[in-house]
């Protein structure tokens, strides 16, 4: 199998809008970091999307990918879901519904900010979905087991996903000892760093994701998420502890 880092940055993006610090105004591409997604193909060539923020049909593009056969939404922010209207062109292309796959609760609110697509009469040209609504236990779809991961942002819960040995978890801040548990032995842990210092009330932060990379003893952990307070990705990255690295948009990992 394999993930492709479509986006690593925070709801704000890298550059952020009207900022003129060194990160935002590199010219290095690792430094230029859309809203955080990844796509993950099957061995059976089957694409697994993990959010649909709004740099969606730039990701896509990007990236040269033409399908999405189903998608996993971590929670309902709208730098995880707004891009959602963007899978118009794949719907019509396949004349297939496209299974979103979330908690009751997040499908609740995407029906609410996208309600032209769950309409009983759907006007030409709008987009239509499938919801599965999902539990904190393992299923199976496009014969790939995913196990969900729940952790803490901020007072919600949002999932992370499991495939084989690879966990992503994006926008959480506290992870339980039992959830921790699903993370251990891994050859790949993904995790979201928003910046180096200062403590977040959603976000975990460096020294954080240092302490559940001794913790966990993944094999690899990658940053995402990050925000341009985290700094220059070739300073920074060169500073991590052996076994972290920074993701970076277009980043592909086998497992």
């Amino acid at each position: 199998m394999k993930l492709k880092f479509l986006g690593t940055g925070t709801s704000q993006g890298v550059p952020v809008i009207g900022c003129t610090c060194e990160v935002c105004t590199s010219e290095n591409p690792k430094d230029k970091r859309l809203r955080s997604s990844v796509m993950v193909t099957t061995e059976e060539n089957k694409k697994i999307l993990i959010d649909c923020g709004p740099d969606f049909r730039q990701q896509m593009l990007t990236n040269h990918e033409h399908t999405v056969d189903i998608a996993l939404i971590t929670h309902e922010h709208n730098d995880h879901v707004i891009g959602l209207d963007d899978m118009r062109p794949l719907i019509f292309k396949s004349g297939k519904d496209v299974p979103l796959y979330c908690y009751q609760r997040v499908a609740h609110e995407i029906k609410n900010r996208f309600p032209y697509a769950f309409a009983d009469v759907r006007y030409p040209g709008a987009p239509a979905f499938e919801l599965h609504e999902i539990e904190n236990a393992p299923f199976q779809v496009l014969d790939t087991e995913i196990t969900p991961v729940e952790v803490i942002h901020y007072k919600i819960s949002v999932f992370g996903y499991k495939f084989k040995k690879l966990a992503y978890i994006t926008d959480a801040g506290f992870i339980s000892d039992t959830e921790k548990e699903k993370l251990k032995d891994l050859d790949v842990l993904i995790l979201n760093c928003i910046r180096k210092f200062d403590p977040h009330p959603a976000h975990f932060i460096l020294p954080d994701v240092i302490k559940l990379f001794e913790e966990l003893q993944p094999k690899k952990l990658f940053l995402t998420h990050i925000s341009h307070h985290l700094g220059l990705h070739d300073i920074e990255d060169k500073q991590l502890p052996s076994g972290i690295h920074l993701a970076y948009d277009g980043l592909e990992i086998n497992f």
